[in-house]
């Protein structure tokens, strides 16, 4: 299967972890995370998990924690950074063909990876097989609706339609939370380089020139979807 490249992390890996950090930096996500499907004592698959940034958060409670990257030079940054974790595997794969056995994991997360709306229903199925009865799916994608973050994001891509991708994760059984985070940087240069490389020129500009002090507000829809416990009949 075709791979589709990152368009940041892919090819700028060293700011990408600067953004990584600034991330969410009050912990929001984790909050939700954790309140909706904790997963200490459990078994993790983190699809799309690029060069293992989340992983050790995972490993801290969970039983075991399996990262998924298609992209070589990020299953080797992924496997020196959780060289001393025991509980933590790192492999090559796809979100579309995951290298885990059937009803193996109770936790599928996928981090602005693969799940963007139509498209990834393989994805999704095969993330139904490897999960346990109960188990659960998130995604936690960018929300384009919330500005400024949002108000950039579709000004760099005018044919998305977050309606769209809104219904399709409902109609494919999703819980959706929206999550309002915050972005922060030590340094100014820091900021102005992680946005370079999320947005085209142009709008990397605008969204500099918008953007006063440190910090930028960020929205964030976080979808699950749990795999039933009995029969379904359809």
């Amino acid at each position: 299967m075709r791979v589709v490249p990152s368009p940041n992390i892919w090819r700028w890996p060293a700011v990408y972890e600067v953004e990584n950090r600034a991330q969410d930096a009050d912990g929001a996500i984790w909050s939700l995370l954790r309140e909706q499907c904790d997963w200490a004592g459990s078994d993790v698959l983190d699809v799309g998990c690029g060069d293992g940034f989340h992983l050790p958060v995972f490993a801290t409670t969970a039983r075991a924690v399996l990262g998924v990257e298609p992209h070589a030079p990020l299953v080797r940054r992924a496997l020196d950074r959780t060289a001393q974790l025991g509980n933590v595997r790192v492999l090559a794969g796809e979100a579309q063909r995951l290298p885990a056995p059937d009803a193996s994991v109770d936790l599928v997360h996928a981090r602005t990876a693969y799940f963007f709306g139509p498209g990834c229903e393989p994805g999704i199925a095969e993330s139904d097989r490897v999960l346990r009865p109960g188990g659960a799916l998130v995604v936690v994608d960018l929300d384009a609706d919330r500005p400024p973050y949002g108000d950039w994001m579709r000004a760099d891509l005018p044919r998305y339609d977050s309606r769209q991708v809104r219904r399709f994760f409902a109609q494919a059984g999703f819980d959706c939370h929206e999550v309002a985070t915050e972005w922060r940087f030590d340094r100014r240069a820091e900021l102005e380089a992680v946005l370079r490389i999320e947005f085209g020129k142009r709008t990397a500009a605008r969204a500099i020139a918008e953007t006063a002090g440190l910090t930028v507000p960020v929205g964030y829809r976080v979808h699950i979807r749990r795999k039933p416990t009995g029969l379904v009949l359809r």
